[in-house]
């Protein structure tokens, strides 16, 4: 699927504009920031295309509801 090598490719080319803008400062932690940043996006479309309902969205992500709802709440996005 070509839509997975695009997002990973997108992934890819954000990482790189973030080193630059680093210039020489080492980054911190880079992978729970990538994680959250993306975590963030997938929650949401999940429970839109859910239509919020949160056992669908659950499945759609293949987690339990219960994680979804932890997660929701890490992220700031419970209803």
């Amino acid at each position: 699927m070509n839509d997975l090598n695009s997002l990973e490719q997108s992934v890819r080319d954000n990482l790189e504009r973030y080193f630059a803008d680093l210039g020489d400062s080492e980054p911190a932690n880079m992978l729970a920031m990538v994680v959250s940043c993306v975590e963030r996006p997938v929650l949401q479309v999940a429970l839109e295309r859910a239509n919020g309902n949160q056992s669908k969205a659950a499945e759609m992500l293949g987690i339990t509801r219960s994680t979804l709802r932890k997660k929701l709440q890490s992220h700031g996005l419970q209803p």
